[in-house]
């Protein structure tokens, strides 16, 4: 049975403006990571993903490379404890 991780991300650079959002949702969904991301009013954009450790770190790492048109400077990543019964990964209103 795989491990469950949880992870916080904070995702500095030229992260909005370029569908980083959409980018992580479409990822996440393909990898069976559930979730939330969500730009920042300070230019930032901050995520929680959830799934089997493989597939956080398959994820992380296309976090770190960030879509097209986008550059990645810094990413904060903290672990968090496992939320039961999340079902999607979403993208939520900024915050």
């Amino acid at each position: 049975m795989p491990t469950m991780l949880r992870r916080h991300f904070l995702v500095s650079g030229e992260v909005q403006g370029v569908g980083f959002r959409y980018y992580m949702r479409r990822r996440a969904r393909q990898l069976g990571i559930t979730g939330w991301v969500r730009n920042r009013l300070d230019g930032r954009v901050e995520a929680e993903v959830q799934g089997d450790t493989q597939a956080v770190a398959t994820l992380e790492r296309m976090v770190r490379a960030g879509p097209p048109g986008s550059r990645v400077d810094e990413v904060g990543v903290a672990d968090r404890p496992i939320i039961d019964g999340e079902q999607d990964f979403v993208i939520l209103v900024t915050s």
